[in-house]
């Protein structure tokens, strides 16, 4: 039987979660020795490095309210948690925990690794250490060793603040929800036909005006330079990187809508409050367009510590092959003039995607054949792909044709559906190398709050994170779906409210 971690028993938990419990799986978990109990008399020992006494901080504020223990963060002593930086075989983001009677050791060669052991520490407790009152523990951690390093570098999450707009504590609340399965990058899908929310000076009425609404006509809002700086600090604080997502030629409205200049013909359209995809387009053939989007790049990636930079590119129905080929040969070089590396839908492979570019992929299982090839021929190229199947990660789709929120154009998503697939042999004819990893986009044509993007995200996001870095080869869903179980109790205890699939063994995940 394994250790439980349920809310069924009135008694407190007796005995630590087990090891391999963990989501994402890690990628060894060797049990032994005796548990380490975190006591009033714990401290949380780190290295010499700020970047360290962050992640002890930020383990501090987690513990504390649970327990009502000091859990001082401090430089010396033996015992107790320790962070440590060290070189050895973790890369960039992994990272091994080692727990026993005296006290557990984190080890990393990265801040991200310790952070991402921590994450792992956090399962590792019973889910009550997540409540903001001081819960009666005890608090166990079992004894043992997990070795950990992420199959993919890429492993994100979209949201879309365009179409209803999100303010920054509700981005911020998203990105702790995934710090926690260990997600590193939030791309932000900043402009749409809906709204535009992020202040450029050089363009001002994109956010004042063309920011000034949102799907049914609510009042949209916009993210000040202040805000989104905001919003990347925290992130950064998780060991998120932020994309950002300009998306063009198409789903342009907004845009549009602000500055009657950057329409052929000079003639602005009205906001936009629907939900139809298409029809709008930037100018292609005026070279104001082109100061535009110099413009908006200039001053976002001035705001953007990260490497990446978005365009969009999907659905420019009103756009025509040439030109949109067009655009493409003089938009991306002025990402690389900024200093950031191309992102775009994978209808960026229909022109000619610019050196390092990143292609995401968001067609179906049943997508044309000549349309994957054509991704396909562009990784073989050079071009990496991210992938972003719509009938397999799109955390907007319903779950059921019962599911209230949600769209339902590429099928119905259940929790077996959108775990059970590999992103490596996905695309055929794809190098295996050319695969950066996974990201669930969140659209929000039918979401206006953080409850409903919690619905929509939960329990299938943690499944697309493991996705992303888990081996293969750890791939089950029927013993995921028992570790998925187990984890409904930490969502109570973070008052994230969840789909409750059939499919998943509620209640029987810890047992």
């Amino acid at each position: 039987m394994a250790a439980s971690v349920t809310g069924a028993a009135p008694a407190p938990q007796a005995s630590p979660t087990l090891l391999d419990r963990i989501v994402p799986a890690p990628a060894s978990a060797d049990p032994g020795g005796s548990p380490y109990r975190i006591t009033r008399g714990t401290h949380i020992r780190v290295d010499g490095s700020r970047e360290a006494r962050g992640v002890g901080e930020y383990l501090a504020k987690i513990l504390r309210p649970s327990t009502g223990y000091r859990l001082p963060v401090i430089a010396q002593g033996a015992g107790g948690i320790r962070l440590r930086l060290a070189e050895g075989p973790f890369g960039a983001e992994g990272y091994r925990l080692d727990s026993g009677r005296h006290g557990v050791t984190i080890t990393a060669s990265r801040p991200a690794g310790l952070f991402h052991g921590v994450q792992t520490l956090r399962q590792l407790l019973p889910a009550a250490v997540e409540k903001d009152s001081v819960q009666p523990g005890p608090w166990l951690v079992a004894g043992g060793t997990i070795t950990d390093t992420p199959r993919y570098g890429w492993r994100g999450a979209m949201l879309d603040v365009s179409r209803h707009f999100f303010t920054v504590d509700q981005v911020k609340r998203y990105i702790d929800q995934l710090a926690l399965y260990k997600i590193n990058k939030l791309h932000l899908h900043l402009s749409d036909d809906q709204g535009w929310r992020i202040a450029v000076d050089s363009w001002p009425r994109l956010a004042t005006y063309g920011g000034s609404t949102e799907v049914g006509g609510g009042p949209g809002g916009y993210y000040t330079k202040a805000d989104y700086k905001e919003i990347v600090r925290y992130a950064a604080s998780r060991y998120l990187e932020v994309v950002p997502e300009i998306d063009m030629p198409g789903h342009t409205n907004a845009a549009l809508a602000s500055y009657a200049d950057l329409n052929c013909d000079g003639v602005a359209p009205p906001l936009y409050t629907g939900t139809e995809v298409g029809f709008s387009s930037l100018c292609v053939g005026k070279e104001i367009t082109y100061d535009f989007v110099d413009d908006v790049i200039r001053e976002l990636a001035a705001l953007t510590p990260g490497r990446y930079l978005h365009i969009g590119g999907d659905e420019a129905h009103s756009t025509s092959h040439e030109d949109y080929v067009t655009f493409m040969d003089r938009v991306q070089p002025i990402v690389a003039k900024y200093g950031k590396t191309v992102v775009g839908w994978h209808q960026l492979t229909g022109a000619t995607p610019a050196k390092g570019a990143l292609a995401q992929y968001w067609g179906l299982d049943g997508t044309s054949a000549e349309e994957k090839e054509r991704v396909a021929k562009a990784a073989r190229n050079g071009t990496g792909v991210i992938l972003s199947p719509a009938d397999r990660v799109y955390l907007d789709m319903k779950y059921t044709k019962e599911t209230p929120l949600g769209l339902s154009w590429a099928g119905y998503v259940e929790v077996k559906r959108s775990y059970d697939w590999d992103p490596g042999a996905y695309l055929p004819g794809v190098p295996g190398g050319a695969v950066k990893g996974v990201e669930a986009p969140l659209w929000s044509e039918t979401l206006e709050n953080s409850g409903h993007v919690e619905f929509m995200a939960f329990p299938r996001l943690p499944g697309v994170a493991e996705l992303g870095w888990s081996s293969a080869a750890s791939h089950d869903w029927e013993r995921y779906k028992v570790r998925l179980a187990a984890q409904a109790e930490r969502w109570d205890a973070l008052g994230i409210g969840y789909y409750r699939s059939p499919q998943v063994p509620w209640g029987a995940g810890g047992q």
